[in-house]
């Protein structure tokens, strides 16, 4: 299991087998989360949101404003 030493002023250095695993590269972004049992997670931050461009397809027909808030206010009242 890859590990690493915390240094006097809070630097941690990455394992190169974990870095080589998240695809990092230097000036890379690596975000962390708290888990339920204490632990903590870390994600590589390396994609922009740019990159969900083009995921989901536009509908074929053209969806108002409107029509958006009255099916939200109808779901909304379903519930």
């Amino acid at each position: 299991m890859p590990s690493a030493t915390l240094r006097s002023r809070g630097r941690l250095t990455i394992p190169a087998q974990v870095r080589d695993s998240l695809g990092l590269k230097p000036g890379d972004r690596v975000h962390f989360f708290e888990m339920s049992d204490g632990q903590f997670a870390m994600i590589a931050a390396i994609h922009s949101v740019q990159s969900l461009k083009g995921m989901i397809r536009k509908p074929r027909v053209p969806v108002s404003v409107e029509d958006m808030n009255a099916a939200i206010a109808a779901q909304g009242a379903d519930t």
